[in-house]
């Protein structure tokens, strides 16, 4: 049996939006995780955070001195799962912004051995040149990819499901993770994500599970206008999804990110008690 480990993502604080109290509270959110059982971190690099929203760079806060970041991961017994670099890479070849976070993403990863460099396309629309711009978001993951990879990282991607995201449904799972380079990048499964995007989950692992390298949890509600349950109140079943990993030997993390409404109001209340339905209902599935 591969070692699984649960760690948890920082997009459930994120959805509170700025100004509500997790502003540059990385710190903050580390703590939670760690006293919700979890024992690794996955912060986003977000290339539009510091203009757009009013964060510091990156939305990493003082943890974006990589000193600081391990000073707080020891304090907490915790890990760094990754860092989920989030852009739009709409364009033939990566924006200058883009090619910025990129580069600060790999440079800053160097310093945490094993930690994944996540690629996360920011939804950028439907509407027009859609088969152009799928084949363009490949292109450009698999240029990040080959620098991190020729700097020494593991790296995945990550699709995702809003109605304006470019890679959501079958089809585009079909063009998009065709053509990604297997011998730099792998492949995050977020399993809310594919039933959203209208997917079965266990097919669409199966399909593509030689890139399966990473993966996130979340529950859907199959609820329109609030898609989002939290953890093992909604339509997946972890188990099995849990199970599966298990019989293919899989070594890595299972990345819980949590956007149900309830936690908009309450991310470390949620992110608590997700913590530990995983390790009631999960971690004996995972031998731990």
């Amino acid at each position: 049996m591969g070692k699984i480990q649960f760690g948890s993502e920082v997009y459930t604080w994120f959805m509170q939006g700025t100004g509500k109290g997790y502003d540059n509270k990385l710190d903050h959110m580390i703590k939670v995780a760690s006293e919700a059982g979890f024992t690794g971190i996955e912060p986003m690099v977000l290339e539009i955070s510091q203009s757009a929203l009013g964060c510091s760079k990156y939305w990493l806060g003082p943890q974006i001195d990589p000193i600081k970041m391990k000073d707080t991961l020891q304090q907490y017994n915790m890990k760094l799962c990754g860092l989920a670099l989030v852009c739009a890479w709409d364009g033939e070849t990566e924006a200058p912004n883009e090619r910025e976070a990129a580069d600060f993403t790999i440079n800053y990863l160097k310093h945490f051995p094993g930690a994944m460099l996540g690629t996360v396309t920011l939804p950028s629309g439907r509407t027009k040149d859609l088969q152009k711009r799928r084949l363009n978001v490949a292109k450009n993951i698999n240029a990040v990819s080959q620098r991190a990879h020729d700097a020494g990282l593991v790296c995945s991607y990550h699709p995702n499901s809003p109605p304006a995201s470019l890679v959501r449904t079958q089809e585009d799972y079909d063009v998009v993770l065709s053509s990604l380079d297997p011998k730099v990048t792998g492949w995050t499964p977020d399993v809310g994500h594919i039933i959203r995007g209208g997917m079965d989950v266990i097919a669409t692992l199966n399909k593509w599970q030689h890139l399966v390298n990473h993966i996130h949890y979340k529950d859907f509600s199959g609820n329109g206008a609030e898609p989002w349950a939290q953890m093992g109140t909604g339509k997946l079943d972890f188990h099995k999804i849990t199970e599966w990993l298990v019989a293919r030997n899989y070594s890595g993390w299972i990345i819980c990110e949590d956007e149900a409404h309830c936690a908009v109001d309450d991310p470390d209340g949620v992110t608590k008690q997700n913590g530990q339905w995983c390790k009631d209902n999960l971690h004996p599935i995972a031998g731990l």
